[in-house]
């Protein structure tokens, strides 16, 4: 596995430990918006199925994700076409878009992490999210991020805990953590 691109940078968000993705799509900030605000486009990149009111203060909704219960959060910013923030369990997700050259767009998404040692696995898994959003606004075929024909995550994780970002929390996916 190629591990050049960006696997995340662990961060302080406002003095809280985050992890940060940079991401640039050759679509228009538009079709980036859908896919990331568009429950039946979430479902196809995002960890859990989530509905959500498109308001600051709307109830969010999450379910489906084999690893969790269902759980609710709420939004913390809704500002059509650039930015989308909720309350995710107990951590928070960040989503800004900009556009950038000819109709290309640049995704950042910031997970604020209520517990730093979640930074390593969560870093890993929105690898592999960010992947599946990129075939999905490319128009490529996927089952989503919890298929078997998904990035691997696991050296993702991997590098992030042997360049020291913090780690610790429960890994379901690797064997005698979960």
């Amino acid at each position: 596995m190629d591990l050049t691109g960006d696997l995340g940078t662990y961060i302080e968000h406002d003095g809280r430990p985050a992890v940060r993705f940079v991401r640039t799509y050759a679509h228009p900030i538009e079709r980036v918006w859908t896919a990331i605000t568009d429950p039946a486009e979430l479902v196809r990149w995002f960890p859990s199925a989530v509905t959500f009111e498109p308001r600051v203060g709307g109830s969010v909704r999450f379910s489906e994700d084999p690893y969790t219960d269902g759980g609710t959060g709420t939004v913390l910013a809704y500002e059509p076409p650039r930015r989308f923030s909720f309350v995710w369990f107990t951590d928070e997700l960040h989503l800004t878009l900009e556009p950038v050259d000819d109709g290309n767009c640049r995704l950042t998404l910031v997970n604020v992490l209520a517990d730093r040692t979640t930074a390593a696995r969560n870093a890993g898994g929105w690898y592999v999210c960010l992947a599946e959003l990129a075939k999905l606004v490319d128009g490529v075929p996927s089952r989503g991020p919890h298929s078997d024909d998904t990035e691997p995550w696991e050296p993702v994780y991997e590098a992030h805990v042997r360049a020291g970002v913090p780690s610790g929390a429960v890994v379901p996916d690797i064997a005698g953590t979960s």
